[in-house]
């Protein structure tokens, strides 16, 4: 089953990236619509948190409503499409399942669709589905799907760095994968790329964001030895923290030892019995 897996999203990648790559004896005008599909990071960029949209409900809202006490995962999709969407979303969705955190408790996440023709209808039919699957009591006002006007969309896609267009020939959005990871006050911090996604990770760049106000010690431990490579959107070890730490636990442990061995050194008091002999 698993290598099945691999090989459709295998497949659903080389897919894109015959969209992406241009092919020999391309036109100038096929590179340069190709040309308008990036992802680039925008680290620390601030993201327009009075852009207006509507939710699932129908309901008028600003991405503020969003932000304030935890970080955001932010989801670029369109609802309707028939493909690489749907891949992201379910990476998005494994990758939560798999996370000890929870939505809602120590994170939201927001999904935008791109595409300015969709509505409340098509996003409550995305939110029913994924918070079904999802299934933590307690989390359905916690991942929101939101769809807008045209200029609001692309407000926030231009803050993080998401470049897309439509194709009039086959009348679906052209866009790069992958999800971002927002502070609680809307600034971009970490970017995932693809449509899988490393729950350790996404812990990592959800604890980072937050300036360290969730997670446990040990999540810091790791920050301290792990790096955020922001070419990879991967945590890679960082190896002089790594050898400052152990070299710290080897000091320590060399102290233990040095007092463990003073301590049945040391001669006995003056006078004190020893066993099989009577005073």
């Amino acid at each position: 089953r698993r290598r099945s897996a691999a090989i459709l999203v295998g497949s659903l990648l080389l897919s894109v990236a015959c969209l992406v790559v241009p092919a020999r004896g391309q036109s100038a005008q096929e590179q340069a619509v190709l040309n308008q599909i990036d992802f680039e990071q925008r680290l620390n960029e601030q993201v327009p948190l009075d852009a207006v949209f509507t939710d699932e409900d129908g309901k008028q809202v600003q991405l503020t409503q969003y932000f304030g006490k935890r970080p955001v995962i932010l989801v670029m999709v369109f609802y309707e499409c028939p493909m690489l969407c749907t891949e992201i979303l379910n990476g998005t969705l494994r990758m939560m399942q798999e996370m000890a955190f929870t939505a809602g408790q120590e994170y939201e996440v927001v999904t935008i669709s791109i595409d300015p023709r969709e509505g409340p209808v098509e996003a409550m039919g995305k939110k029913s589905q994924y918070m079904r699957r999802y299934n933590r009591e307690g989390t359905w006002g916690s991942w929101h799907f939101l769809t807008g006007k045209d200029d609001e969309i692309h407000r926030v896609a231009d803050a993080i760095g998401y470049k897309y267009f439509y194709d009039e020939e086959t009348a679906q959005y052209v866009h790069a994968s992958g999800i971002t990871v927002l502070t609680p006050t809307g600034r971009v911090s970490r970017y995932f790329y693809g449509v899988q996604y490393d729950a350790g990770d996404v812990r990592l760049g959800l604890v980072e964001a937050s300036a360290n106000k969730i997670g446990s010690p040990v999540d810091k431990l790791l920050l301290f030895c792990y790096h955020y490579d922001p070419s990879s959107g991967k945590y890679n070890v960082a190896v002089m923290s790594f050898v400052r730490v152990f070299g710290v636990f080897t000091v320590l442990a060399m102290i233990g030892g040095f007092f463990m061995l003073m301590r049945r050194d040391r001669p006995d008091p003056v006078g004190a019995s020893k066993p099989g002999m009577s005073v």
